[in-house]
C-alpha cells in the first residue's frame, strides 16, 4: 500500500511541475496589422518574430506571441481583443493598430474609442499595455493627420499607459527601408523597427 502511494506521488510530480509551469508562463501579445504581420517578407524575419529571439538571448522567459493580422483596423481588432485576452493570457500587449482606419480616413473618434476599449481590457486582466501610434502621409490634411497623431498621445496619459508614438519612426524617411508599395518595411529594416519598440518596451519588462 505504501510502495503504491509512493509510485503514483513520484508519477504527479513530473504533471504537477508541468502544470505549475504552464501556469506561470509570460507572454507578449503583438496585436497590430500588416506592419506587425509581416506582410510581404518570412515571418520569422518580422520584428515580432525578432523580438522573441532578442527575449531568448537575454535569458528572459516571456514567449512572444504574434496575433497581428493585415488590414486589421481598430474595430475588428475590438471585437475579437476580448477571445485573444481570454485565449493567450499575455502579460504585455503591443497593440499596434490604427494604420488602416487613418488609410480609409476612418473617424478619429471611433478609431480612439476603439483602442480605449481595447486598453481598458487589458488593464482589467492585469495586463501592461504598450500603445503604438503611427503616423499618415500629408495628403490626408492637416486637420485629420493633426487629430490621428494626437489620438495616440491623448490616449495613452488619459490611461496611463506607455506609448510609442510612431512605429515607423527610425526607417520613415528612408525609401530603401519599404517594400515596392511604399507602405510596409523590408525584411532588412525590421532590425530597425525592433531596436525602437525594444527601448520603449524594456521598461515594461520589468
Amino acid at each position: 500500500m505504501f510502495k503504491t502511494l509512493v509510485s503514483r506521488c513520484c508519477l504527479l510530480v513530473p504533471l504537477l511541475f508541468s502544470l505549475t509551469a504552464s501556469a506561470v508562463e509570460q507572454r507578449i501579445l503583438v496585436y497590430g496589422d500588416s506592419l506587425s504581420a509581416g506582410f510581404g517578407i518570412a515571418l520569422s524575419q518580422s520584428w515580432p518574430a525578432l523580438l522573441g529571439q532578442r527575449l531568448q538571448t537575454t535569458g528572459s522567459s516571456l514567449i512572444v506571441t504574434n496575433a497581428s493580422i493585415s488590414g486589421e483596423t481598430t474595430a475588428g481588432g475590438r471585437a475579437r481583443f476580448p477571445a485573444a485576452l481570454t485565449q493567450f493570457k499575455p502579460a504585455i500587449v503591443i497593440l499596434a493598430l490604427g494604420a488602416n482606419d487613418g488609410l480609409r480616413g476612418l473617424p478619429v473618434a471611433a478609431m480612439k474609442d476603439n483602442l480605449a476599449f481595447m486598453v481598458a481590457q487589458a488593464k482589467q486582466h492585469g495586463t501592461r499595455v504598450l500603445l503604438v501610434g503611427i503616423h499618415l502621409p500629408p495628403n490626408y490634411g492637416p486637420k485629420y493627420t493633426q487629430e490621428f497623431d494626437a489620438a495616440f498621445r491623448d490616449l495613452a496619459k488619459h490611461e496611463k499607459v506607455a506609448l510609442l508614438p510612431f512605429l515607423l519612426e527610425p526607417i520613415a524617411r528612408d525609401q530603401n527601408a519599404f517594400q515596392a508599395d511604399g507602405l510596409h518595411p523590408t525584411a532588412a529594416a525590421q532590425p530597425r523597427i525592433l531596436d525602437h519598440v525594444w527601448k520603449a518596451l524594456k521598461p515594461l519588462l520589468n
